[in-house]
């Protein structure tokens, strides 16, 4: 088996340890094996991946779609640290409004798991990161939403003082205003 998967405080976000074969060489990690994913409870069909390069400090999110484009993500790092956060947006649920959290960085390689009904962000802890995630729809401008990061409700404790947030960030919503059409 080649990897791991890890139900967290919301158990629809798994953490996904790929197995590192190293050697003299260096290392190589699969990051993704569809029968090993749909054994565990987690079958996407990816239809984009994204990477995105951040200096340290700087914070990214909330963000979701609206269906019909909402997506899942598999959220990794391929160069240095992050932590990243899941927001369960769908209401009408036990953990509607809760959020979990996982420092996630590119030496040990561990993923996130993030299905459709959530909000994302991560802020970056290294001097800079690249956080590469596979998604399973494909990004519409039109339905794309967020929710402010520092909401109230949501009490995140963001493991860093002072983040570099977009001016788009900055403005989102709290969680009791956004649009939100996710009920489980």
């Amino acid at each position: 088996m080649s990897f791991t998967f890890e139900r967290l405080g919301i158990p629809d976000v798994i953490v996904v340890r790929p197995r590192k074969h190293r050697d003299d060489r260096g290392s190589f990690t699969e990051i993704y094996r569809q029968e090993e994913f749909a054994a565990a409870g987690i079958a996407p069909t990816f239809v984009q991946e994204n990477i995105a390069y951040s200096s340290g400090g700087v914070l990214r999110g909330l963000h979701y779609q609206l269906p019909p484009a909402a997506q899942g993500k598999l959220v990794g790092v391929v160069q240095g640290r992050i932590f990243d956060v899941a927001v369960d947006i769908r209401q009408g649920g036990p953990t509607f409004g809760h959020w979990v959290g996982r420092a996630l960085d590119a030496e040990q390689g561990e993923m996130l798991w993030i299905p459709p009904g959530f909000a994302h962000g991560y802020c970056v802890l290294s001097e800079t990161a690249g956080v590469l995630y596979k998604v399973t729809d494909y990004y519409e401008p039109k339905l794309s939403r967020g929710i402010r990061w520092n909401d109230d409700l949501l009490a995140i404790r963001w493991p860093l003082v002072g983040p570099k947030i977009s001016e788009m960030d900055l403005n989102q919503p709290a969680l009791e205003e956004c649009e939100n059409p996710f009920h489980i």
